[in-house]
């Protein structure tokens, strides 16, 4: 693989694992230990059975957690503590050949997976606001399914997955900044009768 290529992965695997980090590190250590892909030196400690087994759980864990109103934004205040260094561990592992991160790629991981950690935090704030959970399951599982997708062809289509990812990231950072508008409107100040 190119260098672009594994840069492209390492920055589509830190903006995945901003949204979730366990589902993302047994994707690509599942991935590994089935011999599905070559992971770089730095990755195959995802493939270890303990690292497989700590992140399935947490995966179902998160699973569940994220599918419950409130819980959910408790859950990702929690999580900020996880899924930053976890997205520049992996941006850093995909480029590192010899096993060694490099300071920039693991800034640029956590840069990237900070912003989709934000992004995906604060539409599920927003969303909480709904008194029904049915947006809030919605919401959940969208994420599920795009985290799930975009692990499935990361290696083969790294850039174009980047680019859906991206696009999508963007397209809900509009849809927080439009409801975010809608819910905190300031009201039209009366004027003075003459």
């Amino acid at each position: 693989m190119s260098e672009a290529h594994l840069f492209a992965v390492g920055v589509l695997l830190a903006w995945l694992a901003g949204i979730r980090a366990y589902l993302t590190v047994f994707g690509v250590g599942l991935a590994g230990a089935l011999g599905w892909l070559d992971l770089p030196p730095a990755l195959e400690a995802t493939a270890s059975p303990w690292v497989l087994g700590v992140s399935g759980v947490l995966a179902v864990t998160e699973f569940l957690a994220d599918k419950i109103p409130g819980v959910d934004s408790a859950w990702d205040l929690l999580q900020t503590l996880a899924r930053v260094p976890a997205g520049a561990f992996l941006a850093a592992a995909a480029l590192s050949p010899d096993g060694e991160l490099g300071a920039g790629m693991l800034a640029a991981g956590a840069g990237v997976a900070l912003t989709s950690h934000a992004v995906k935090a604060g539409t599920r704030a927003l969303l909480n606001t709904s008194p029904e959970p049915v947006s809030n399951w919605t919401a959940s599982t969208a994420e599920d399914v795009v985290v799930v997708g975009a692990l499935g062809l990361a290696w083969s289509y790294p850039w174009a997955v980047l680019g859906i990812v991206v696009t999508l990231g963007i397209g809900m950072l509009l849809l927080l900044w439009w409801v975010w508008r809608l819910l905190f409107r300031r009201a039209p100040r009366p004027t003075a009768a003459a």
